[in-house]
């Protein structure tokens, strides 16, 4: 695995797909605060850190609305890597933008840690765009 930050997005973007009511994948520091940024922000419904064995694991219980009685929407419209391993894009506090006219979120890397993009811009930060979610 390359990129653990777009492997973790990917489980994310499939478990909704599939309906699923959670995905489990294994835990860093990094994916841990972008799942509690997505938690804090209405996203998903809970994260928990688990430990398996040896390693921790993270678990994601995902969030749906009600369409319908047989049909339900996932709260995670869509989820986009911004910044690759190969091509990391960083940003300057006036490059930040709304994602979706402020229905989304940018989630960026800075220096003072993962924030959301209008958390940086508020503090006068740039960094890492890491994704884009809504």
């Amino acid at each position: 695995m390359l990129d653990p930050i777009a492997d973790m997005l990917t489980r994310i973007r499939n478990a909704q797909a599939a309906g699923h009511s959670q995905v489990t994948m294994r835990a860093s520091k990094l994916k841990c605060t972008i799942a509690e940024i997505l938690e804090r922000e209405g996203f998903v419904a809970r994260v928990e850190k688990q430990i398996e064995g040896a390693y921790e694991t993270l678990c994601i219980g995902l969030k749906y609305t009600v369409v319908s009685p047989t049909k339900k929407a996932p709260a995670i419209q869509e989820v986009t890597r911004v910044s690759r391993q190969g091509c990391r894009i960083y940003v300057k506090k006036n490059e930040i933008k709304k994602v979706k006219n402020g229905y989304g979120i940018a989630i960026v890397s800075t220096s003072e840690g993962v924030m959301t993009g209008s958390e940086a811009y508020r503090r006068g930060l740039g960094g890492e765009y890491i994704c884009r979610v809504w």
